[in-house]
């Protein structure tokens, strides 16, 4: 599996769906397939966006 990488330190290309998630070091949460355009990131049909920013992302192989 492909390493996690924190959004923080580097955001994914964009429109590139990868695998996303919430992590703030007790639960992980919020795992899920995302793209991002811009500050937005939305579910892969792009037929809505989250309300919140993954922490961590990393690409779907």
């Amino acid at each position: 599996m492909r390493e996690w990488k924190r959004t923080i330190d580097i955001l994914p290309p964009v429109y590139l769906v990868v695998e996303t998630k919430i992590d703030d070091g007790v639960f992980c949460r919020n795992q899920q397939p995302l793209y991002r355009c811009k500050n937005l990131w939305y579910v892969p049909d792009g037929s809505m966006y989250v309300y919140y920013t993954p922490t961590h992302w990393r690409e779907i192989l």
